[in-house]
């Protein structure tokens, strides 16, 4: 096959790829950038062209800067602990003497394949300040002073809605790093324990600069699902309460869209969201390389 007629067939077949992913990313995405510039309610064509003003409405609401903060919070805390916890599972399941090993995978790994909105309801129950089981417990072993409304207070929210979100996940990505884990020559191991290497030298010097290639994966997946699952769990377990104090911003800009009928509005917000997204998607990959 000459050159010409092979680079006909790469792009015959690439075609419907690129069709597609024009159809459904590429449209929808200048649409999104198009419409953010019009106050429209969504429905009909009565749109009002109005510049940049809702940009500038987003950056001066303060529960936009809310969600945006809350929504950095869980971008920080959930990633790095769920991928630590995950790796430090995997290295004892992998390395450790366990017997039931692979009942320990089933149960870790359960969590996530469960859908995001029973995960919710589930935890909401569990955080019921008279019903949960958290208070439950508290008062059975005499810290009755520490209970309440978990979800219904400032100081607490963000924190059991991120627990939340590590417990979905951990075993998620303890899966990846043990079928990393398993290729890494037993030898390195017996030759580090020779040396006086103890079991936490030998994670942070070999297991995980040899797995590091799957981590630098997973932190990007990790950060850019936040965005997702925070949007379904703060949906099924807050709506954004009390008093908007646990919105994040897919939830806020769904409200705006949906409740509110302000898609011009909502539609700014999403813009945000897009460049913050592409924004640490490159900041991870970039920090991750230099770390490699």
């Amino acid at each position: 096959m000459n050159r010409k007629r092979r680079t006909g067939f790469i792009v015959f077949c690439i075609l419907p790829t690129l069709l597609l992913f024009s159809l459904f990313v590429i449209y929808p995405t200048i649409q999104v950038f198009s419409k953010s510039m019009y106050n429209w309610s969504g429905l009909g064509d009565g749109m009002t062209f109005v510049g940049l003003e809702n940009f500038m409405d987003v950056l001066n609401d303060g529960v936009f800067l809310t969600s945006l903060k809350n929504t950095a919070f869980l971008m920080m805390v959930v990633p790095f602990i769920t991928l630590f916890s995950a790796l430090v599972l995997a290295s004892i399941l992998s390395k450790g003497n366990l017997r039931e090993k692979s009942l320990y995978r089933v149960v870790f790994f359960f969590p996530s394949i469960l859908s995001f909105v029973i995960i919710g309801i589930l935890w909401s129950f569990i955080y019921h300040p008279t019903m949960g089981v958290v208070n439950s417990v508290l008062e059975f072993i005499g810290l009755e002073n520490m209970q309440r409304a978990w979800l219904g207070d400032k100081d607490t929210v963000m924190w059991v809605i991120a627990f939340t979100m590590v417990w979905q996940a951990v075993g998620y990505y303890m899966v990846m790093y043990l079928a990393g884990m398993d290729n890494i020559p037993e030898e390195l191991y017996e030759a580090a324990s020779i040396d006086g290497a103890t079991a936490i030298q030998q994670f942070f010097k070999i297991t995980i600069p040899m797995v590091w290639e799957i981590v630098r994966i997973t932190i990007i997946f990790s950060i850019n699902g936040v965005l997702v699952i925070s949007f379904i769990l703060v949906q099924v377990m807050t709506s954004g309460g009390p008093s908007d104090s646990s919105q994040v911003v897919l939830h806020y800009m769904f409200q705006q869209a949906f409740r509110n009928a302000n898609f011009g509005y909502a539609m700014a917000i999403a813009v945000f969201v897009f460049v913050i997204s592409i924004g640490l998607s490159m900041l991870s990959n970039k920090l991750s390389e230099r770390e490699n």
